[in-house]
């Protein structure tokens, strides 16, 4: 039996006012992005590490009127700016949570970066497989293994971003934007994590699509 992904969390509305949810999650980002700044303990490393935040949300914003994720993919990019601009508070290095987390496990490191690589690739690559369905009507093949592969290439970029930053163009906020903690294999570790991440988000889409027969040209 085939079904449609039909509900609200997967339609697409090209009224920016009817959209109920991506008001929710515009808001869900302003307070964060607020109350991050307010409470930030380096307001530099603030700015520097959301850049990339910034220039999301500019896409985001100018591209609605001509193209538009779905209101799942729009949850999933929420909730992983989120989850970057509550590291970028205190730094990944120094975040509470994953303060908390290493008392609770016993590690020894504080993981909130290694948090946020894996829901990178996770959170992300079901709406970049969106965008070349959709968007760009890229075949359904090519669409499943494009998005792990941009996943593991801008990992790669981002790594090469954090040394030049760190090295060469701000050096004195370099310990706290790249948070290695020590590790000299931090960087190849962020980017398994973000590769592992997109493999397994895209992993459990197709598993839905195929048990439950869901439309391609539907949803997933």
């Amino acid at each position: 039996m085939k079904i449609r992904f039909s509900n609200a969390i997967s339609n697409y509305r090209t009224n920016f006012k009817s959209n109920f949810w991506i008001i929710i999650y515009i808001i869900a980002i302003l307070t964060v992005g607020t109350l991050t700044f307010i409470g930030n303990t380096d307001i530099n490393n603030w700015f520097l590490e959301n850049v990339l935040t910034f220039l999301a949300l500019i896409f985001l914003i100018f591209s609605f009127k001509k193209y538009q994720f779905s209101d799942l993919s729009y949850l999933l990019i929420c909730f992983f700016l989120c989850l970057h601009l509550y590291g970028s508070q205190y730094t990944y290095a120094e975040n509470p949570f994953g303060y908390w987390l290493q008392d609770i496990f016993n590690t020894s490191r504080n993981h909130y970066d290694r948090i946020v690589h894996f829901s990178f690739g996770f959170l992300l690559a079901y709406p970049m497989r969106e965008f070349f369905l959709r968007w760009m009507k890229f075949p359904k093949m090519l669409a499943w293994w494009l998005p792990i592969e941009i996943v593991l290439s801008l990992s790669g970029l981002y790594e090469l971003v954090e040394w030049a930053v760190a090295d060469i163009l701000f050096p004195e906020q370099g310990a706290a934007y790249l948070g290695t903690q020590g590790d000299i294999w931090d960087a190849q570790k962020d980017m398994f994590l973000a590769f592992s991440g997109s493999i397994l988000a895209t992993t459990i889409v197709s598993t839905i699509k195929h048990t439950f027969k869901i439309y391609e040209n539907e949803s997933i």
